[in-house]
């Protein structure tokens, strides 16, 4: 059966539904790839469908604008009031709003069989269905203006551009769009007022278009005269908009915290987190241990947030919790520990102490060097490490790193790393089995001229002979000086580090 139009009622229902269809799955499509993975929150739910307009707001136009073009080819006489005029585009938002009630409960199911963070909000939604409104009222009016069979097409194309150059233009402009504004951050949350003052300028805007429309397709002065108040409505929640705040202050949020192996506390929404964040910083924890970076507590921030934490605490930043999110937040933490070095040499030996504390290879950097520190570095013990990284945190977070940081000089930078015993002093001896602290070398005035005479680093284990006393020299080194015609003292005596001999006496072992 066909009405005086001209277009089946079966025909429209079978399209209703098949609409329906669409753009319910659309929805549910454009909202999961919009939901921060792994929020437990109402307001990400939120987000994520009203983030769907996107993409089902130019379907919805475009089925609203197939329909009037339809409607436009077979009618046969003109409408004789508004309603009667109003009629076919407000059951056409109805079925929209149809899919789009059915995509929040889609959503919705999953929502409410977890615990979440926050609670619903109204407003949010009313919003959605009013940008939904905004969608099919400009598809039907340009239908309707040109009933050609391209037109659908051009309305969605049209629509999906207007409004993603509204909501990534200027800083007001992004206001005027049926879209959240993004990024969302679950610390800042979601404002009601925002969104109905939204809702209020979107549903002008609708109701303007719509029965401007009818006014020009009845001739009705009524209908004129509800478009002008509809105008003064859209106006009021655009001044509104427009004089609220750009940004939003960010709420008071209840930690969720996990006490053990480390005190780690981040959103509500993210408690289940908690473990991997705490494995990934256990050991960053206990590698900073009596230094300066230590800390006892970590607490999640908003990037944007700069205010103060309590004695022990420190800030980390968690996005999502996708795949990977505990190492990405722990290589952020640590990177932030010590200022970049702007390729100096001593970037070098920064990534070196970086890598120890993310538990990673130690790198060999890009000069002999850093090749050297890094072999040295690997030779200590975690507890050496640690007292190491005591001592010189202020030169490795002002990135002032060195070669004599890590026991080198510059001669034996360019020398492969052959690990040494530990020096003893003439004086002390050192216990058998007793840790020897790894310092930097230092230099000792030789006893007969004066001459620097520069030890090998404290690690080695070799005994340091005094100077000012005498000693034979080795076997090896006997035969060496007689194979190049030195006498025996000359033959034996040290060099320095450009070769030239020393005149010091040599000295024996006590």
């Amino acid at each position: 059966m066909r009405d005086h139009r001209g277009v089946s009622r079966e025909e429209l229902q079978q399209s209703a539904l098949v609409a329906v269809a669409v753009l319910l799955v659309l929805g549910v499509v454009a909202a999961w790839s919009v939901l921060i993975p792994g929020v437990s929150a109402w307001e990400n739910v939120i987000a994520a469908v009203i983030g769907s307009l996107r993409l089902t707001g130019p379907v919805a136009a475009a089925f609203a604008a197939w329909v009037a073009v339809r409607r436009r080819r077979g009618a046969r006489r003109r409408p004789r009031s508004a309603w009667q005029a109003m009629r076919a585009p407000l059951a056409v938002a109805v079925v929209v709003a149809a899919s789009f009630t059915a995509t929040v409960l889609v959503m919705a199911v999953r929502t409410v069989l977890t615990e979440q963070a926050g609670g619903l909000l109204p407003s949010g939604l009313m919003m959605g269905i009013a940008g939904l409104t905004l969608y099919v009222t400009l598809g039907w009016v340009i239908g309707w203006l040109l009933p050609w069979t391209i037109t659908p097409v051009f309305a969605g194309l049209g629509c999906y551009g207007l409004f993603t150059w509204l909501a990534r233009g200027q800083t007001w402009t992004d206001r005027l769009a049926p879209a959240t504004r993004e990024p969302y951050d679950v610390f800042r949350g979601l404002s009601a007022t925002a969104f109905t003052d939204q809702s209020l300028w979107l549903l002008g805007v609708s109701t303007a278009l719509l029965l401007g429309w009818a006014a020009l397709v009845t001739r009705q002065a009524l209908a004129l005269a509800g478009a002008l108040l509809a105008v003064l409505a859209a106006g009021t929640g655009m001044a509104r908009l427009l004089s609220e705040p750009a940004t939003i202050s960010a709420q008071r949020v209840v930690y969720s915290c996990q006490e053990w192996p480390i005190t780690v506390c981040v959103h509500p929404g993210m408690r289940t987190g908690l473990p991997e964040l705490g494995s990934a910083f256990v050991k960053i924890a206990s590698r900073l241990a009596g230094t300066p970076g230590e800390f006892s507590r970590l607490e999640q921030r908003p990037r944007s947030d700069d205010a103060a934490l309590p004695s022990g605490a420190l800030p980390i930043h968690v996005d999502d919790l996708s795949t990977g999110f505990a190492d990405v937040a722990a290589d952020e933490f640590v990177e932030r520990l010590a200022r970049q070095c702007d390729g100096s040499p001593a970037a070098g030996y920064r990534d070196i102490v970086i890598a120890w504390l993310r538990g990673k290879p130690l790198p060999g950097g890009p000069l002999p060097e850093h090749q050297y520190a890094a072999a040295w570095f690997s030779g200590l013990t975690e507890a050496q490490r640690r007292e190491w990284l005591r001592l010189n945190y202020a030169d490795f977070a002002a990135c002032r790193l060195r070669g004599e940081h890590f026991g080198g000089q510059a001669v034996q930078a360019a020398q492969p790393f052959q690990p040494t015993q530990p020096v003893q002093s003439p004086v002390q001896s050192v216990q058998a089995g007793e840790a020897v602290r790894p310092q930097p070398t230092r230099p000792v005035q030789d006893g007969q001229d004066g001459e620097v005479t520069r030890l090998a680093a404290p690690d080695q284990t070799s005994r340091v002979r005094r100077a000012g006393h005498s000693g034979r020299a080795t076997g090896r080194r006997h035969r060496i000086g007689h194979a190049n015609g030195l006498s025996h003292r000359e033959g034996s005596a040290p060099r320095d580090a450009d070769g030239d001999r020393r005149l010091a006496r040599p000295s024996r072992h006590d």
